[in-house]
Parts: structure tokens; C-alpha cells; sequence
């Protein structure tokens, strides 16, 4: 069974807003890793779940 090559609106395409929302997402969760090393209880997890959970997949899925 062979494969049909993917039409291009199929295909993930990658522009500026999708990086930008990559690196807005590194450092959210560097920042929340920073603090949780600093003993933060409260702002360390909602920075990385908000990193982890909510700008990588938005980054992923916007056009």
C-alpha cells in the first residue's frame, strides 16, 4: 500500500508567528524552571504549565 503525497494545505506550515510563540514558550518555561528553583510554589507551575500546555500546542496548531 503506498502513500499519497500530502496536498500542501496538509502540510504544517511554519511562519514567524509560530516561532515567536516557540520562543515565547522557552522562555515562559525557563522563567517558571528558574523559579521553581527559587522555592516559588505558587508561580512556578502556572508558568509551566502555561508553557507546556498551552503555548506549544498553540504554536503547533496556528497558521
Amino acid at each position: 500500500m503506498s502513500k499519497k503525497p500530502l496536498q500542501p494545505d496538509e502540510v504544517l506550515s511554519f511562519g514567524r508567528k509560530n516561532y515567536f510563540l516557540f520562543a515565547a514558550a522557552i522562555l515562559i518555561i525557563a522563567v517558571g524552571y528558574l523559579t521553581l528553583s527559587k522555592g516559588s510554589m505558587t508561580l512556578a507551575p502556572i508558568l509551566l504549565v502555561l508553557g507546556y500546555v498551552i503555548l506549544i500546542p498553540i504554536a503547533i496548531i496556528i497558521k
